[in-house]
């Protein structure tokens, strides 16, 4: 049985209504009007077979084969702009520094890393890994040139997702049923911090102060200990902790806005612009 090519145009117009959040708003990025980005909507799901946006009067939202098909478009689209890289980019050299909260390293960060050093040797890249209330200044300071961040206000950088936040426990110690919870939390400026000490607020719920920490790593011997329990990204919870929630009587905690947030002196940079760009390509989200 014989199937119908996606075309890239397809591909570009339908990825670029995704990120934009409406026809309309897609116009822009493809250089085609309004009516040519519908039509290559339209040719893109008669070649699959199968509706892929949910057109509203002011954003589109994508059906369930549409999030599938998202996926492998944006894939195609990568490897399409590496194949013309590879034979008309520039060969990139010089130095990046790069910031990441250790939550976010091993999930994020690698995967980025991992499509991005083997192509361009001639770019060294040092990696700082340290909190975002810590890296924020310093990308304001032109210190880093680029970090993966959750932001503290909607101007901070590029958003690339939302990632929930948990709170963790020691299953062994069930320190939950104390009558005053003790907690662990970051320093004072962190957000993990205010969204802990605002969802007990919010429930009436006492609580102590027991263990202050910076990092991830604090975080953790804390809560093994049998210490405290903390509030951690989905991301960075080890697989022997428990993730606690109404049935231990703890409410919920609003998600981190991850962003990538880049320094004024870093634009016009080729190795700079280039992983900022694939930060973005491999790491939003939509969030029609």
């Amino acid at each position: 049985m014989s199937y119908q090519d996606l075309q890239l145009d397809w591909l570009k117009s339908f990825v670029a209504v995704v990120d934009a959040g409406s026809l309309s708003n897609a116009t822009t990025s493809v250089h085609r009007s309004q009516s040519a980005v519908s039509m290559q909507l339209k040719k893109l799901e008669n070649a699959v077979g199968r509706k892929l946006l949910v057109r509203g009067s002011r954003h589109s939202e994508l059906t369930a084969e549409g999030q599938m098909l998202l996926g492998y478009a944006r894939r195609i689209l990568d490897l399409h702009s590496e194949a013309q890289a590879a034979f008309h980019g520039e060969a990139l050299v010089g130095q990046v520094k790069l910031g990441v909260p250790d939550d976010y390293a091993a999930k994020y960060l690698t995967p980025v890393l991992r499509n991005f050093a083997p192509r361009f040797g001639g770019v060294e890249i040092e990696l700082n890994c340290e909190q975002s209330t810590s890296l924020i200044p310093r990308v304001e300071k032109n210190d880093l040139d680029l970090a993966l961040v959750s932001r503290d206000n909607p101007s901070r950088g590029t958003l690339l997702f939302h990632e929930p936040m948990v709170w963790v426990g020691a299953s062994q110690f069930e320190i939950w049923r104390r009558e005053t919870l003790p907690i662990a939390v970051y320093e004072s400026t962190s957000l993990a911090r205010r969204s802990a000490i605002h969802s007990l607020a919010l429930q009436g719920k006492p609580y102590k102060v027991v263990y202050n920490s910076s990092s991830l790593a604090g975080q953790i011997a804390a809560v093994e200990s049998g210490l405290a329990i903390a509030v951690f990204t989905q991301c960075s919870v080890p697989p022997h902790l428990e993730i606690l929630g109404e049935e231990q009587g703890l409410g919920p905690l609003e998600p981190m806005e991850v962003s990538v947030y880049r320094s004024k002196k870093s634009k016009g940079s080729p190795a700079v612009d280039y992983l900022h760009d694939l930060l973005v390509r491999t790491l939003r989200i939509s969030a029609v």
